[in-house]
């Protein structure tokens, strides 16, 4: 590809990661994410078409309101720059259609990913139409790639198993053990997984996720007040398996 391309591309991330930026912001408060103008947090004055430049407005404003002067977070430029350099990573090698269509379906599934993350982590919550989007994009791949009895095994694993898993798990302890939108999203992956699959990704996760807890607890950052977001041990899994099967493979068949 010539390196204009790639700049297109990057820029491309860019813009997206902007858009990612809004929905984070307004999906968890069931804000309109389409015909409401960005704001300004603090003040609430509505930002200009150069205040919402990716990365460069950040740079031009010194991390500050353009109105108020009250600081802006680092996680909006960080959001847009990382989701360009996804789009950059992804970037198809040729111009034809099933590069392009693979390009579309792997940058869709990373940007859920990107909002699923932060979300998660800011507010404890895979939400539904994040999860649905997700659904719909994985379930349309599967169908024309999968026989129907690969990605219904893996789509039953995946959800079943939690969510059994979880129901025991309550009537011994009586506490929920993962959220419906972790158990959910398994299911969603086990469509692209298969049963093999999407038992690595929950065998994982939760090994990611015991570890991370551990070190919480005895850094003193995760108590029975504060639990710990499961959704990102997920997506981790997930990425790897997805971004980088031919290490995840080797490790699953370490297990499986």
């Amino acid at each position: 590809m010539e390196p204009w391309v790639s700049s297109y591309v990057f820029i491309f991330g860019l813009l997206i990661g902007s858009f990612l930026n809004v929905l984070i912001l307004r999906l968890p408060l069931k804000k309109d994410v389409i015909k409401t103008r960005s704001a300004c947090p603090h003040c609430g004055n509505q930002l200009k078409w150069f205040h919402n430049i990716p990365v460069v407005s950040f740079i031009a404003l010194k991390g500050k309101c353009g109105f108020c002067g009250e600081r802006i977070s680092w996680r909006y430029p960080l959001i847009e720059l990382f989701t360009g350099l996804v789009s950059l990573f992804l970037m198809p090698h040729e111009f034809s259609l099933p590069a392009l269509s693979a390009y579309l379906f792997y940058f869709s599934i990373s940007c859920v990913f990107i909002c699923h993350l932060i979300i998660d982590l800011e507010h404890h919550l895979l939400l539904d139409s994040l999860n649905l989007y997700l659904l719909a994009i994985i379930a349309t791949y599967a169908f024309f790639t999968y026989s129907w009895e690969y990605w219904l095994a893996g789509a039953a694993f995946g959800f079943i198993g939690p969510l059994s898993v979880t129901w025991l798990f309550y009537k011994i302890r009586g506490q929920i053990g993962l959220g419906g939108g972790d158990i959910k999203l398994f299911g969603i992956l086990g469509l692209l997984f298969g049963p093999v699959g999407i038992m690595f990704t929950i065998f994982m996760s939760c090994l990611v996720g015991a570890l991370v807890g551990l070190i919480l607890i005895f850094s003193g950052k995760l108590t029975k007040d504060r639990p710990m977001a499961f959704g990102p041990a997920i997506l981790l899994v997930a990425a790897g398996q997805i971004y980088f099967p031919y290490y995840t493979n080797i490790l699953q068949s370490w297990f499986f």
